[in-house]
Order: C-alpha cells, then structure tokens, then sequence
C-alpha cells in the first residue's frame, strides 16, 4: 500500500506535493475498494472487466515501424500519448504536453521558433540552414524543424514518440528521435462534437467536429479549432497585455474506398497564428534620467524577472503564420503486398517581430525581424507485404524543398551611440554632432534616427532515400530485424548581407559631406585623415550583423552528401510474456550552413546508439512496463550559441559550435489499471550526457563535462473515476519533474543556468496538473453522445521558471528573461453526438 512520506521530513512546496498525490493515490485505492461495484458498473464502457479486481488494460496500436503493430511488440522506446490524455492536460500543442513526455525537452516560447531536444540530442540554431536532430512528422509527413513545426493540436488520435535514432524508416530527420502526430480519419459512421473552454487571462478555446458519410464508399470529416489568451503580463509602458496566443485552424479529409482493395485519403489543414511576441522581461533597472545604462550589467544587481516590470518598446511586435497543407494518401492490397503511396505539399510564411533588450530606454533599443517562407513537396511510395517467416518493407522517398528567410536587425542611432560608446569609449553620432556644431555647421542632429540591417538567405534542397526494414521470425519467439537507408542531399545556399539601411541618417550625413565638415576639420588640424576616414566609415558601414562586411550581391554555394544508415535488432519473447530486445541503430543529419555567417557550411552529423530493452503486460494485474538502457555517442553536432565578443564592449554573434557528445540512461514508463476506476502511470528518464570533445566561447575544454540535461526527467498521473449525479465523475492530477540543468562553464554563457539570492535558472522544476470532470450517462456508458463538464488547473501550484536569460543586447548594459505561464484555471463544456 501507498504510505505518505515520514513526517520527520522537510515540508517544501514541492514535497509537500508529492505528499498530496501519494495521500490521493491511496484514498483513491481504498475507495476503488470499498465501492469497486459500484464503480464498475459506472465505468463498464471505458475500462473492460478482468478475472480479478484489477481491470484489463486497452490495447494499444501504433506505427513507429511503418506497420500497424501493438505497442508492447515494438521494440524501441516509445512514448504514446493519446487523445485522451491531451484533452485531459487541456494542451494545445506539443509545447503544452512536453513537460509529461520524459526525455523531451521543448521551448515553444516562439511557436515560429521552437527548439526541441530528445534524450539530450537537439539543436538551438532558428536559421532555414539546417535541420532538427528530432524530427515532427503528421501522419508521415516531416513537418520541418522551423515555422511548420508546432502547429496546434487538431483532431489528433494519438502521438508516438520513438527515442532514440529512427532514420531508418523516418529519415535523415531523426537522429536523435521521431515524434509522430497521427489523426483521426473520416469513418462511415456520423460523428459530431463540440468544446468550449474558458478560463483565467482571457482564455477562449473552441473545438467542433464533424465526421458525415457521404454515400457508401466516401465520408468527410471536418474539424475547427481556436485558441485565444490575452496574455499573463501587462507591459508597464503601454498597458497592453502580453504573454498571450491566438491561433485557429481547419481541417479536412475526404476519404474515398473505391474498392475493397484500394482506399484514398485527400487533406488539407490550414492554420493561422496572429499573437504579440514573446514578452522579453529587463534584468537591469533603467536609470531616472533615461540615460545609457551602466555598462557592463552587474548580475549581482539583476531585477527578479517574477516581479520585474515589463517594458517592451518594439512598435509592431508581433509573431504571425499563415500555414497550408495538402496530404493525398493511396493504399491498394495487391495479391502479394500492401501498396502506399504519399504525395504532400506543406507551404507557410512567418513573421516574428521581437524585443531584444527588455528596456523602454532609447539607448539600449534593440531588435529583431524573423521572416520566413518555405514551400515542401514530399513523394514516399512503400510497400510492405509478408513472405514466410519474413514481415518486410521497402520504400522509395523524394523531398524537395525551397525556403527563404530574412533576419532583421534593428536599431538607432542612439543605441549605436551608447554601444561603440561601450565598445570604445567614444560615442560615435554625438561625436559627429559635436564636430558639427564646433565647425558652426548648423540643424544638424544625429540622434534618434532608425538603423536595419538584414541578412536574407535562400536554401534550395532536395534529398532521395531507399529504404528497407525486413522483420525475420526466426522462431515463435524470437525475432531479428534489419533495416537499412540510403540517403542523397543536395543543397544550395546563399547568403546576402546588404548595406545597412538609414535613410533618415544618411540624410543629415550627406548634408555634413556637402558641407564639407570632414576635410575642413582635418585642414585645421582638428583631426587626422585616419580619424576623419575611421567616422565616416563607422557611420556608413554596418556594426551588427556578423560578417566580413556588406555584399553587394549574394554570395550562393551548392554541397551534396550521401549517407548509409542501418538499424539492427533482436528480440525474444520469454516465457510468461515478457519481451526482451537490443538494438544497433545509426542516425544521421545532413550538412548545413549557418544563416548568420557568410561561407559558413558544416558537413553531417551522427549518432551510433546501442540499447538493451524489456517490455511486456500483465493483464490480470492490469500493468503494462517497458525499460530500455540506451547509450550513444554523437559526432559532430552542431549547436548556434551566441558567442560573446572576443574584445570589451564588441558585439556578441551568433556562431555554429561543433562537438562530439555521449550519453548513456534509462527509459521507463509504467501503465497500471489498477482497478476498472483507477489508472496510474510513471514515466522517466535517468541520462547522463556528456562532451567527448569541445570547447566553450572563451576556449576552454569541456571535455568529460556535463552538457547541461538534467539528470532526472520524470512523468506521474492518477486518474480515478466514480459514479455521481447520474452520470461519472472523474479526477486526474499529472505531476512532472525535471532535476536541476547539469551546468558547465558554457550553460552560464548562455544563460541557461544563473543564480541569485532569490530566483535561479536552471534549477529542478515540477509542475502539476488537475482536472475534474463529471459526463452524462448516455456518455458514459454508451460513448455514443451526451455531454460533460469539467475544471481543469494547469500548474497548480504556480511555479514559474525562468526558462534563460538572454544577451544580445550586452554590449549595450541590457539583458532579459523569458518566463514560464502562472497557473491557469478553466471551465470547460463538451459534447459529442
């Protein structure tokens, strides 16, 4: 039986929480118990009755092996959330679940620009340049690492996530793991639901659903989902509200059998997304007087982002998406395989106008324009089929993809003032104006005027694969499967770094040359010819963006790689049911080029894992469990850092840093039906992951070191059901944990890790969920209809993680925060016919 822990221990938050689950866990148990009659009868429909008391766990499908197998015969570490369970977190999207997905780590602060890392494998560069080592595939479509990555949740069945390398069977996408998002298909049998929830900052989120035959071999299914918040923040400048979302989407899918044999599936989903950007919260205290700030920030002095005010002074900031995607799926059994055939079409544009500085102050103003185009066409044709003792499949995948991407930097003459004011104790525009003034020319003001620079990229790319996957039953128990891919990337790159643009600047500066200011000074000896060539070059070249200087022209490259990637496993069935498996699986990401850095190209990542795995169910214990020890090394994974300036005042840089990491761990994940009433889960992961060759930004070895995941990532939920009110009540409280970020002399630079007397970043973080919910009986008991209410709390007991500070703005005495969602509460009302 569940005891809680010895009241000798310390009482902290986040203790005491634990405490409260397992008080909830065993009041639940005793309950289920003492009314487990009752409870049955009320819960007959969801959970179906075993020989014991315990209650028989529902079969679970899924495809992670490009076949349709059950769960616990995939041999693979492999998460599954489902629909159920998205409802119950009230999540919107990935972002919203990541945090129960053990091994994953997710920011989806920017949904434009997410960054995502698998078992520790992941990668921090925004550019159009490269790929994620972690691959997001809808219904077996790669979605893209950027703008079309984390789109909202729309009628989705469930969600694997395969750790581990998947190139095999996923592509050259996966390296470091897969996360596959399946969706309900239109069915022959009429369907329509509805839900609206409402809750705390403004939250309005609205479902509807409907799934109508059309005839008796074509039904369509139609789905609409919006999402709005006004935000958790109010800036103090503006009074407007800031930290929110709003999004909505469509899809269809018209699914047509034309034969017993053959069935096509066409769908398109279409989303936009139109929201403020993410609040970026100033560390520094902005001086009375609106000078410059104090250079460099002290970090002793820093404001505690939890209660400092929020002054974002970008006119416009905004994120925005218009995305569009077109799927034609084609399956026909012939005589001796199953033929499929996948065409898709994805095409979306971005826009993410961010703060950088987190200060209303004009001397340290400073932002940042993403743009981003990108249009995708994918052909896979697969076949799969059974020969003897042989389940194989082979396939044949295209991918072409033509993407843009303009980076835009902005700023002013007075915050370029105070920066090579910083940089070189010399403030450039008020040093000119003082020129001005002392040579009697006369209007002249250099101060306050706009500055942009740009970076525009263009990637053209194409890759073919051929693959195969052969599953040999070499007994009844026994198995061994082999797979193996080819892989050809072609790419072509260019960048284009055009003079800064100032229109209003060079105006006043083209008065001064025609006034002859800089000769006349050196005539009079006032300066050198060097000095007077140094301040006309500074104010007409640019400072930010960098690179050698501007290009009038873009300057285009085109690389190519070819790449073999197999997958060897084993597994045995032994006796009482348990499977055990290992594994040899390697992983590989294709070359790339940094956005940021002209002529930067970096040639492919790897990854070789090896992994011993058990798994298996009890079905008259109701528990299903799996485990696998894993161990990889990584070589040459690239990671965009901002680099700090080599000299006092420079301007730090966004710069490709390669290493070779390793990292052995523990996958687990345990599913108990306790009783028909109540169901428990665990999930977690142990990894310890570390460099095996590389060096911070001021050169230090961090070989041997900690790369920075935390050792301990971990999922736990409850869900209890009773009768009530003539229908049935159910309670469900999820609680995730992550140990403390594992930092290294780099994890301060970056800003990943940072302490204070009363706020940190990197430090161990929990969060808990709670929903309450109570169904109609024809629900209930049926599934065929009625109707629900429900309270849902998400981060119940309000905890707020910094998630990283950072520094682009240094050189100008700024850095900022980014802020984790305070608890929120929400009513929700559904219904289903």
């Amino acid at each position: 039986m569940l005891q809680a822990p010895s009241p000798h221990l310390p009482r902290s938050p986040g203790h005491l929480a634990v405490c409260a689950l397992l008080s909830l866990l065993t009041a639940a148990a005793a309950q289920a118990q003492v009314d487990s009659s009752a409870a049955a009868t009320a819960v007959a429909a969801a959970a179906p009755a075993a020989a014991s008391s315990a209650a028989q766990l529902d079969t679970v499908i899924v495809s992670g092996q490009g076949r349709t197998q059950q769960l616990q015969s995939v041999p693979i570490a492999l998460q599954v959330i489902g629909a159920e369970q998205i409802r119950n977190l009230a999540a919107s999207n990935l972002g919203d679940i990541s945090r129960h997905i053990p091994g994953l780590e997710l920011d989806a602060n920017q949904a434009t620009q997410p960054r995502m890392a698998l078992r520790g494998i992941g990668s921090s560069d925004f550019g159009i340049g490269t790929d994620s080592p972690v691959g997001i595939y809808v219904d077996g479509v790669y979605t893209g690492k950027t703008g079309g990555a984390l789109t909202n949740f729309n009628d989705v069945k469930r969600i694997e996530v395969l750790k581990g390398p998947q190139g095999t069977l996923f592509g050259r996408n996966s390296a470091g793991g897969a996360i596959s998002i399946v969706s309900n298909e239109p069915t022959q049998q009429r369907e329509a639901q509805g839900l609206l929830r409402l809750g705390s900052d403004g939250l309005r989120h609205v479902e509807a659903l409907l799934n109508q035959p059309m005839g008796e071999n074509l039904a369509l299914r139609a789905s609409v989902v919006s999402q709005h918040s006004d935000g958790f923040l109010t800036d103090a400048g503006s009074g407007q509200r800031a930290g929110g979302e709003d999004a909505w989407g469509l899809k269809l899918g018209l699914r047509w059998q034309a034969s017993e044999d053959t069935h096509a599936l066409l769908s398109y989903e279409h989303e936009k997304l139109d929201q403020r950007a993410r609040p970026a919260i100033g560390l520094v205290k902005e001086p009375a007087d609106g000078g410059p700030l104090p250079y460099p920030a002290d970090p002793t002095k820093f404001l505690d982002p939890h209660h400092a005010p929020l002054f974002n002074d970008v006119v416009g900031d905004a994120e925005k998406r218009d995305f569009d995607a077109l799927t034609l799926r084609i399956e026909h059994s012939l005589a001796w395989a199953d033929f499929t055939s996948t065409t898709a079409y994805r095409k979306f544009n971005t826009l993410n106008r961010q703060d950088n500085d987190g200060t209303r102050n004009p001397n340290a103003f400073l932002s940042t324009t993403n743009l981003e185009g990108n249009k995708s066409w994918q052909q896979e044709f697969r076949l799969s089929g059974k020969q003897g003792s042989v389940d194989w499949l082979a396939g044949l995948s295209f991918y072409q993809e033509r993407a843009t991407q303009s980076a835009l930097i902005d700023a002013s003459s007075t915050s370029l003032d105070a920066l090579t004011a910083n940089a070189i104790g010399m403030p450039l525009f008020s040093t000119i104006g003082g020129l001005a003034q002392l040579a009697g020319v006369p209007g002249v003001d250099l101060l306050g005027l706009p500055w942009q620079e740009a970076m525009h990229n263009q990637g053209r790319y194409r890759a073919g694969a051929l693959y195969g996957d052969a599953i040999w039953h070499l007994t009844t128990k026994t198995n061994l499967t082999a797979g193996l891919r080819l892989t050809r990337d072609q790419k072509r790159f260019s960048w284009h770094n055009p003079l800064r643009s100032a229109a209003g600047l060079d105006a006043q500066l083209d008065g001064l040359d025609a006034a002859g200011l800089f000769p006349a000074l050196v005539a009079a000896g006032a300066l050198s010819q060097a000095e007077a060539d140094g301040l006309q070059a500074a104010s007409r070249n640019n400072m930010l963006v960098a690179t050698s200087g501007a290009t009038a022209a873009p300057l285009t490259i085109q690389r190519s790689w070819t790449d073999l990637s197999p997958r060897l496993v084993l597994d045995h069935k032994l006796d009482g049911g348990p499977m055990i498996y290992a594994s040899l699986t390697r992983g590989y990401q294709a070359g790339g080029f940094n956005t940021l850095q002209v002529n930067s190209v970096f040639e492919p990542e790897h990854v070789s894992n090896a992994e011993l795995g058990l798994k298996g169910q009890s079905n008259s214990l109701g528990l299903s469990y799996s485990a696998a020890l894993f161990h990889y090394r990584f070589d040459n994974l690239q990671t965009m850092d901002l680099v700090p300036a080599s000299t006092a005042g420079g301007l730090p840089a966004y710069q490709v840093t390669i290493s070779d990491q390793q990292a052995s761990g523990l996958d687990v994940d345990l599913q108990w039906q306790a009783t028909q009433a109540l169901r428990l889960g665990l999930g977690a992961e142990l990894i310890n992951q570390t460099y095996r060759r590389g060096r911070s930004s001021d050169g230090q070895d961090l070989s041997g070191q900690a790369v920075g995941t935390p050792r301990l990532s971990a999922s736990v939920g409850a869900n209890y059901l009773w009768a009530a009110f003539g229908g049935q009540a159910s309670s469900g409280l999820q609680f995730a944990y992550s140990s403390a970020q594992r930092c290294n002399p780099e994890s301060y630079v970056q800003g990943q890790c940072f302490e204070a007397a009363a706020w940190r970043v990197g430090g161990p973080r929990q969060r808990w969920d709670l929903r309450l919910g109570w169904d109609s009986q024809a629900r209930a008991k049926a599934g065929d209809g009625g109707w629900g209410l429900a309270l849902i709390v998400n981060n119940l007991l309000n905890e707020q993680p910094v998630h990283k500070i950072w520094f682009e703005a240094a050189p100008l005495g700024s850095a900022y925060a980014t802020l984790a969602r305070p608890r929120s509460l929400a009513l929700e009302l559904h219904a289903s016919y």
